[in-house]
């Protein structure tokens, strides 16, 4: 029997990705590999199959790959070595006789010069690493996450207003859970080797449209507000959050406000069987979240 590997199961990618798997395979085929099983209880709850592993230790990997047709690579966080922490899973999961493996990079529009710290050179490094690995590969190409533009927006824009970086450009942002079920769907389905999906959401939308979607849910106009570099800094401080941080958010902002993810060839649509949750409908159901998020976008990302 076939076995997929989800990697990062704890994390929140990883989690919605082997949940929307729950609805296609059977639980025997499911494993998810994690640094500390305790934090995936309710998966194992679940039925799947937890195997311990950190990209980190090399030598975790390769029992845990064994037995594995198919692996997600859930891309590790900023601020550590992604490099290493990729190819370590990479080599592991070829000579453990892996046969596909499906890789969540950025999306980097064609002929690009944006590029972000932590993020680009890396994901260019993990691209080629797994291209030239022998292994069947897919790209899932990941745009901002939807879900967590409520922190990239402050929390209290009702009040507030929305105050970013100048910038007229859109951006197809789309939620961690639809992203999760595009991943399970290519991971369930055929003839997707070899293949590059863009992720993005649909319909594209800037700040200054977002600001007009605020004020639609409260009744009364909620203001776009361009502010600086240092004053946007100066708000992501408050927030409580470090300056590498708060430079690393900014350079996400600067993207979306560039127009850098606004293009939207209907992959996700494709893949998942429906429309993606748009902007509009995200904002009335969710914001202001229940809970402030505690980071941006990449450093979400952990391998367990």
């Amino acid at each position: 029997m076939s076995k997929i590997l989800v990697t990062g199961a704890s994390g929140d990618i990883g989690r919605k990705t082997l949940l929307h798997l729950l609805k296609l395979k059977r639980t025997s085929q499911l494993v998810g590999l994690v640094r500390d099983p305790d934090k995936a209880k309710d998966l194992a709850a679940l039925g799947i199959e937890l195997r311990r592993g950190d990209y980190l230790d090399a030598a975790s990997l390769p029992a845990a790959f064994k037995g594995i047709e198919k692996l997600m690579l859930t891309s590790t966080h900023a601020f550590t070595d992604r490099n290493i922490a990729h190819a370590n899973v990479i080599d592991a999961a070829t000579n453990a006789g892996v046969r596909h493996m499906v890789f969540m990079p950025i999306h980097r529009k064609a002929g690009s010069t944006f590029t972000m710290k932590e993020i680009t050179a890396e994901d260019i490094f993990t691209k080629q690493k797994l291209v030239d690995s022998g292994l069947d590969w897919t790209l899932a190409e990941h745009p901002p996450f939807l879900d967590v533009l409520g922190f990239y927006i402050g929390l209290n824009a009702y009040e507030t207003g929305i105050r970013v970086p100048a910038g007229k450009g859109k951006f197809a942002a789309a939620t961690r859970d639809d992203l999760g079920a595009a991943h399970a769907a290519i991971l369930t389905g055929k003839g997707h080797e070899g293949k590059t999906y863009n992720l993005a959401g649909d319909p594209a939308v800037s700040f200054a449209d977002i600001a007009g979607i605020l004020s639609k849910i409260r009744g009364k106009e909620v203001p776009y507000i361009p502010v600086s570099d240092d004053e946007y800094l100066k708000l992501i401080s408050a927030a409580g959050l470090p300056d590498h941080i708060g430079t690393f958010v900014l350079k996400w902002v600067q993207g979306m406000a560039a127009s850098e993810w606004q293009d939207s060839p209907k992959h996700l649509e494709k893949l998942i069987g429906r429309k993606p949750k748009a902007a509009g409908e995200y904002f009335r159901e969710s914001y202001p979240p229940a809970a402030p998020a505690a980071q941006a976008q990449e450093p979400a990302r952990k391998p367990a």
